[in-house]
């Protein structure tokens, strides 16, 4: 078993950082609009529709003024039945335009939140590698499902909704000032007394959504560790049932009290939006009622008046709770717009080049790699791999290893110095073009819940049977996928996890072969195997390293052994290189790391 402190490494230090992200500013309604911005033509559509629709709806009143002032009193039969099948056409030709207008609506949003999606999910797949480092999956995983939902009904809402009912208000209150404009001072004048709770329960509704959603994405994280195999397994052996059961009921309470907030401080703003509306209907029928009393005024004309105040204090309220809505939703906008304004560390040059197939000379030169400011994982790193060359990086654990590894294929970009393959600086070509030609074999082979063919394909789509065939032959793969209830289309489980570790191993060396890369990169996967399972994962890195550059992390006295040259960190620094011969000679870092490391097993100390 590899002992801290010995040639391996678990993985690059990556501390909670703000590494490559845009400062962002208070969420305004206008950028919320800007989502828009790709669907003018159908929100004209929906515009023409809308106002279709207000110009429909401000009919029945004045239908309704037409039967009590003239039908009923003139026992004019035939108009009576001429204006109540009227009263009932209109509603069916607004009903069949609404379902329109509906269907258009739910495209517009829709197609609003697909971009949306799309735009945080290709956000994501251009950050580097620090970023997922520092990220939990679970938090991650809620931003672009979660919180997309969460505003959901905004978006689908926000613009037809706030048209619709804009259109409304102003026809409504046109005809109003028609009618009686003494009455209709006194119905515009409630108005303001809406406004009121609006900017108060906006303030606490935001906070509220956005600390909800931030305990869900907390919850999102917790439920990934817990629920995936390696978290399952870790549970069970130590028995931590009870303590995560009680972790998980900690911030199950907190988002049921959260929630049960935002719809108590919902429920009071509703009330007092349904105690306005009926106030100003009660000062129309008081200051109308004494008009009628009067003669100065038809009982038709108040009951019309009436009918269209429900035109313009309904809409004016859903405007506003619209206004909460969208308030409420800012929250969780800012964190979906956190991750939409995501400036990438590792970005492509404008005017980057495509990488012709290299020979394979790799050169770092005076590299360091800061992950906070002034805090750095490597410093002034130099050294040269020529073309099939090995070159194996050993040192004490966290000296910087994987993130120098990472660097050839750009997983990380150095924040001073320089590498270069072929004598190009790699910065300055194609992420892909470079990409196509690295390869890379990690300690820990991630395999997809997929099948054992689609886990190849995933390096080369393309490939036919028979060159997946070949590869799993020189990865010493095939006899045991052959052997599998479906062969290469046996599902391999959550992170292959029915497959065993050697397995999963060969397969991702056989996933590297079918690349076919001219540089490789490994972090020698064989120190937590069995003696045959190693024999056979070593057998396949042989045939996979044969004639490619290789930067291999090495944790196997024969990797060291049979290396072109041997670099070892300690710091961040480089502190020797050589041959495994000259650097024992040396008598130092190396000879301690390597007299540590095999001494006890009684391997010799020299080759």
């Amino acid at each position: 078993m590899r002992q801290g402190g010995g040639f391996g490494e678990g993985g690059p230090m990556h501390r909670v950082q703000n590494r490559g992200r845009a400062k962002l500013e208070d969420v305004s309604t206008a950028r919320i609009y800007r989502l828009f911005r790709g669907y003018r033509w159908q929100l004209a559509a929906i515009l023409v529709m809308a106002l279709g629709g207000a110009v429909l709806g401000l009919i029945p009143p004045l239908v309704m003024k037409e039967i009590i002032d003239h039908a009923l009193p003139d026992g004019d039969r035939r108009q009576l039945v001429l204006l109540t099948v009227l009263m009932v056409l209109l509603p069916l030709l607004s009903g069949l335009l609404g379902v329109w207008q509906n269907h258009e609506n739910t495209k517009v949003g829709q197609g609003v939140m697909r971009d949306l999606r799309q735009s945080l999910f290709g956000n994501l797949q251009r950050q580097a590698m620090s970023f997922f480092t520092d990220a939990k999956s679970g938090e991650i995983i809620q931003r672009l499902t979660g919180d997309v939902q969460a505003v959901q009904n905004v978006v689908t809402t926000l613009v037809v909704s706030a048209v619709t009912q804009s259109v409304i208000v102003l026809t409504t209150v046109v005809i109003l000032f028609a009618l009686d404009w003494q009455l209709a001072i006194l119905s515009v004048a409630v108005l303001p007394l809406f406004l009121l709770p609006v900017r108060r329960v906006s303030a606490v509704r935001k906070k509220l959504r956005g600390e909800a959603q931030r305990v869900r994405g907390d919850m999102s994280a917790r439920l990934g560790e817990l629920f995936g195999v390696s978290g399952a397994m870790l549970t069970r052996i130590f028995q931590g049932e009870r303590r995560q059961q009680e972790q998980f009921a900690v911030l199950n309470e907190k988002v049921m009290d959260l929630e049960l907030r935002l719809n108590l401080v919902g429920r009071w703003y509703g009330m007092v939006i349904g105690v306005l509306g009926p106030l100003g209907t009660a000062l129309i029928y008081l200051y109308g009622g004494w008009k009628v009393i009067d003669g100065s005024m038809t009982i038709g004309s108040i009951v019309a008046f009436a009918a269209y105040l429900g035109r313009l204090y309904g809409p004016v309220g859903t405007l506003l709770n619209l206004r909460v809505e969208v308030g409420t939703a800012l929250g969780v906008f800012q964190r979906l717009f956190e991750y939409q304004d995501l400036v990438p560390e590792v970005r492509e040059a404008e005017n980057a080049k495509v990488l012709p197939p290299v020979r394979g000379h790799i050169a770092y030169r005076s590299v360091s790699y800061a992950y906070q400011p002034g805090q750095y994982a490597l410093r002034g790193v130099s050294f040269e791999a020529a073309p099939g060359e090995v070159v194996a990086i050993v040192g004490p654990s966290g000296a910087g290893k994987s993130t120098l590894i990472g660097m050839l294929a750009r997983l990380y970009d150095p924040t001073e110095g320089e590498v270069t393959v072929d004598g190009q600086d790699i910065r300055s070509v194609t992420l892909e073009s470079l990409r196509s030609q690295v390869a890379f074999v990690t300690q820990e082979s991630f395999l997809f819940h997929a099948s054992v063919r689609d886990n190849l394909l995933f390096a080369r789509a393309d490939a036919s049977p028979e060159e997946l065939e070949e590869a799993c032959r020189q990865a010493y793969i095939h006899e045991v996928i052959a052997s599998l209830p479906a062969g290469y289309d046996t599902e391999v489980g959550e992170r292959g996890h029915r497959l065993s570790g050697g397995e999963r191993q060969r397969l991702a060396i056989a996933r590297a072969i079918l690349k076919n890369p001219r540089i490789l990169i490994l972090d020698e996967a064989t120190s937590h195997l069995d003696s045959a399972s190693e024999a056979y994962v070593q057998a396949a890195l042989d045939e996979l390293m044969r004639g490619r550059t290789t930067l291999v992390i090495a944790h196997r006295l024969s990797t060291i052994l049979s290396a072109d040259r041997i670099v070892v960190l300690e710091g961040g620094r480089v502190a020797e290189s050589g041959r495994h011969e000259e650097l024992l000679e040396k008598r130092g870092l190396y000879a301690k790391l390597f007299h540590t490391q095999f001494a006890a097993g009684g391997t010799p100390l020299s080759s």
